[in-house]
């Protein structure tokens, strides 16, 4: 009995650490920071949903530049002149973002941005 609970202890954490590791591969990624510069291209998906599509450059920790190209699902385009923290995955790009004041976004990256 406590070989077979030992067993499935493992086999529950082997299951676990493969799903972090798919996680990290499908999703994960190195960051990069931007700086919303336009409106965006605006478009509707034919059943009313407003996206909005956008080509930026954005810089590393260490400054080095990538061009990002992202689609944000809003009713209205990202305020102007806001930071990005977007995780960049090389099989589908940008796989997330969110807002971050000037002051979190590192100082190799700010330098470029402004």
């Amino acid at each position: 009995m406590k070989k077979m609970l030992i067993g499935l202890v493992a086999l529950i954490v082997l299951g676990f650490g493969a799903m972090k590791a798919y996680q990290h591969f499908s999703y994960g990624g190195p960051s990069y920071y931007t700086k919303i510069t336009e409106a965006g291209k605006e478009s509707n998906d034919g059943e009313g949903n407003k996206q909005y599509e956008y080509k930026l450059t954005g810089y590393d920790e260490k400054g080095k530049a990538k061009q990002l190209k992202f689609t944000v699902f809003r009713d209205r385009p990202l305020k102007r002149n806001a930071y990005l923290k977007m995780t960049y995955n090389k099989n589908r790009g940008i796989t997330r973002w969110q807002s971050v004041p000037s002051k979190d976004v590192p100082k190799a990256a700010r330098d470029e941005l402004k």
